[in-house]
């Protein structure tokens, strides 16, 4: 009965009990009302992209990247990378203390049982004495959770918890994006060393028939030697394309957890298909899309939980102790009659001198809360920045393609015009020399020019929070 008692007052104090420290509210932050960098909606872009069509963020990267060797590659990064593991075990990590934390909630039950035997010799004034003891008993404590002490450590380790779980998905947004960009830099290199060995036949053709019309007399040996230095051109940029080629293969497969190895190849950079237009979406949900984002709350709602956990130093600290069992020199009475105990106490410490340690406490976590919110908006501002910069990047870069592929064709008709000059005698083989150079950079410009037109919308993918949805 008096048990029962004891129990129905610690519940009754833990209803009326409060929770010291100030309640999380989300910070107030200011939110664009477009991006900067969108292309203005107009009516006929509104007719050429459907409504239905889910803004870039909110899309699965398998249906970004249309190229299945490289979903393949990422499927195998997102198993074997070990950067993502190591995030997957802090969340274990996380979830156990939370779970340790919480426990303080609870009371603590402990049972136990010893026997002893015991004999003590004969002295002058003492006979021989011989006893046994046998005892079996349980005890508990429990310390109040009067003023929200533990409640609000809990919360912190719940929000910590959270905090690591945003961050492994900011790791496999992260590791999405950067297999992604290795992949179509390889594809690029591939492109621009099949240019230059395509190129380098070509020359190397020329320049055959340049050394028969030298030695017919139809031409000089200077046309020889210019024919020479476009062969020498190309073929110089083999060996640096292979090297950057298996260099890149090496990055991609440490990306996949894999040793360094031959890296397997699906459409050519030429066949990447990318949308006619991107949706942004609107400025306000990249709030809840970004992963960093999520984590830097989650981390302002662990320091905020934290302040509680320093005030409620102050108060009186309540505990609860009791214990019961049986105790017996005879094992065979040790449940039966007179042999049982029990006991029950009760602790209150109040704090009274501390030296400043508990307000010290107190102005510890307030001043990490204050850095907590300012990190959380600071994040807010990276966000947006990275996202008008991915923005302008991707639309930019479309433009300098375009503007790339007329120069290309351009300098492949001049070099076309002057080889047949050339071959007319109209003019001399520098000409053909210097067209022939101008073509051959620009069509090596070009892959580059492709390449970062993809890269920029890799850049934009993640900047908009998209990669970690699975």
């Amino acid at each position: 009965m008096k048990g029962c008692a004891v129990l129905l007052t610690a519940a009754a104090l833990l209803n009326v009990g409060c929770t010291v420290g100030p309640r999380y509210k989300r910070p107030t932050v200011a939110v664009p009302g477009s991006y900067r960098g969108a292309v203005p909606e107009q009516a006929p872009q509104s007719q050429i992209t459907p409504p239905q069509i889910a803004p870039l963020g909110d899309q699965k990267w398998w249906d970004v990247f249309q190229d299945e060797q490289l979903r393949t590659l990422i499927h195998a990064a997102l198993q074997q990378n070990y950067d993502l593991r190591i995030a997957a075990s802090r969340v274990l990590e996380a979830q156990a203390q939370l779970g340790i934390t919480r426990a303080d909630q609870f009371p603590t039950l402990s049972a136990g049982a010893a026997i002893a035997d015991v004999r003590t010799a004969q002295s002058k004034f003492l006979p021989a004495f011989e006893t046994s003891t046998g005892q079996v008993n349980a005890s508990a404590v429990w310390q109040l959770d009067f003023w929200g002490q533990f409640r609000r450590a809990t919360e912190a380790a719940r929000a910590n918890l959270l905090a690591n779980q945003w961050a492994r998905q900011e790791v496999v947004s992260t590791l999405v994006a950067n297999v992604a960009a290795a992949y179509f830099q390889l594809r690029a290199l591939d492109l621009q060393l099949e240019i230059s060995k395509r190129t380098l036949n070509s020359r190397q053709e020329s320049l055959r028939l340049t050394r028969i019309l030298a030695d017919g007399g139809s031409t000089s040996l200077l046309d020889v030697r210019q024919a020479e230095q476009l062969v020498f051109t190309a073929s110089a940029e083999v060996p640096a394309l292979e090297q950057q080629i298996e260099q890149q293969e090496n990055f991609l497969s440490i990306l996949l957890g894999q040793n360094p190895g031959d890296v397997p190849r699906g459409q050519t950079l030429t066949e990447q298909r990318q949308p006619p237009e991107i949706p942004v979406g609107l400025p306000s949900v990249l709030l809840e899309r970004r992963p960093d984002i999520r984590e830097a709350e989650e981390q302002l709602i662990a320091a905020n939980a934290e302040i509680g956990v320093a005030r409620a130093a102050y108060f009186p600290q309540i505990s609860l102790s009791g214990a019961g069992g049986f105790q017996s020199s005879a094992l065979t009475n040790l449940f039966t009659g007179p042999a049982g105990a029990w006991s029950f106490g009760a602790s209150l410490t109040q704090p009274i001198f501390t030296a400043g340690r508990l307000r010290s406490g107190v102005h510890l976590a307030e001043a990490r809360q204050e850095t907590a919110l300012l990190v959380y908006k600071q994040s807010i501002q990276a966000a947006f920045r990275s996202v008008s910069d991915a923005l302008v990047a991707y639309r930019k870069t479309r433009e300098f393609r375009v503007q790339q592929e007329f120069l290309f064709q351009s300098a492949q008709d001049a070099a076309r015009l002057s080889h047949m000059r050339y071959t007319g005698g109209v003019t001399g083989y520098l000409e053909v020399l210097t067209n022939e150079t101008n073509a051959f950079s620009a069509e090596l410009a070009l892959a580059q020019a492709r390449l970062n037109e993809l890269l920029a919308l890799v850049q934009l993918y993640e900047a908009l929070g998209g990669g970690w949805q699975q």
